[in-house]
């Protein structure tokens, strides 16, 4: 009974150390987003005003 509880104890510390931290890949998304909107925004802005 003891041997696993230890056990579930290791696998939950061993998740939480292993899961990488997303911030940078949500930033990039983020900002590749913004530049096709304001492409896209150029693109309709330069076909209107001709």
């Amino acid at each position: 009974m003891s041997n696993l509880h230890e056990k579930k104890q290791e696998t939950k510390v061993k998740t939480e150390k292993e899961s990488p931290s997303l911030k940078g890949t949500f930033i990039s998304v983020m900002l590749l987003g913004l530049f096709l909107v304001l492409s896209w925004v150029g693109a309709f802005m330069l076909f209107i005003s001709r």
